[in-house]
C-alpha cells in the first residue's frame, strides 16, 4: 500500500477562514462541510486562499472530518 492510496481527493469551494491556516471547505460531492489545512508546500510557497475559491482536498479514509487543501484553482 503506497502513501497515495491512505487520501480520498475531492473538490470543494472554501467557505470560511476558520483561524490562521484552518478553512471551512463545503465538499461538491456529498455537499458535506468539514475542516481543512493548508499543505506545506502551499504553506511554504504562501499561496493565499479566500472564501470562494475552488480547492482540491486530500481526506484521509480513517477521519473523514479533516483534510489537507493540496491546489488552489485559479479564477
Amino acid at each position: 500500500m503506497s502513501k497515495e492510496d491512505n487520501f480520498i481527493v475531492v473538490e470543494g469551494v472554501v467557505t470560511e477562514i476558520i483561524s490562521g491556516n484552518n478553512y471551512s471547505v463545503l465538499l461538491d460531492d456529498n455537499n458535506m462541510v468539514i475542516r481543512a489545512t493548508v499543505s506545506g508546500k502551499m504553506r511554504m510557497n504562501k499561496i493565499r486562499i479566500l472564501p470562494g475559491d475552488r480547492v482540491t482536498v486530500a481526506l484521509s479514509k480513517y477521519d473523514l472530518t479533516l483534510g489537507r487543501i493540496t491546489y488552489r484553482y485559479k479564477n
